[in-house]
């Protein structure tokens, strides 16, 4: 079986790449709004918390931050002791991230913007699992930005997907990095 997660605050384009993934055979792991939209869409979608078994907590703060999230993404999938870690942990092989992350820039750039506002839109699972797909590069690919769904799904169509994936993985470090930047920006500021 495939999977694919989808975890996103930027929703353009998820619909339709959410439909072309099924299309592809993919089954659907999705968050919070995200499941909530391709589930409006009729599109089956499993939820974060019905693959992992555990409920979001702390007001959403954690929900992909779970052993059968990351160990689905990082997984070797050449290597016999990651293989046996997932069968004895019932881990299902992630292929295919997509994330994008909250929208920490726009929020800090509102002239009225509360510290506790802009404190919650400093996004932890999402770079988490950003890294770890781009760090997997050789077996997950890792969507960041919907400008990049339609070429991914051109590849899938022509079976090109795994020369794409050291490009996505770039990328991805560079959307952390920026992230990463604007966020300790921000708190130099405060401070």
């Amino acid at each position: 079986m495939n999977y694919a997660l989808l975890s996103v605050s930027n929703k353009e384009g998820i619909v339709d790449l959410a439909q072309s993934l099924v299309g592809f055979g993919y089954n659907l792991i999705s968050s919070g709004g995200t499941a909530a939209a391709i589930d409006k869409a009729r599109i089956p979608v499993m939820t974060v918390s019905e693959y992992t078994g555990s409920p979001e907590i702390l007001g959403g703060r954690v929900k992909t931050l779970h052993p059968k999230i990351h160990g689905g993404i990082l997984a070797k999938r050449d290597d016999r002791d990651h293989d046996a870690d997932r069968l004895r942990c019932l881990i299902e092989l992630i292929d295919v991230v997509v994330v994008n992350l909250y929208p920490f820039q726009a929020t800090v750039a509102k002239p009225d913007v509360t510290l506790a506002e802009a404190i919650e839109n400093i996004d932890i699972g999402g770079p988490t699992m950003v890294r770890s797909a781009a760090k997997n590069h050789a077996y997950v690919s890792v969507l960041t930005n919907p400008k990049q769904y339609d070429d991914f799904v051109v590849a899938l169509d022509h079976g090109k997907v795994k020369e794409m994936r050291p490009r996505l993985a770039l990328e991805a470090f560079q959307h952390t990095a920026e992230y990463d930047a604007a966020i300790s920006t921000w708190m130099k500021n405060e401070l």
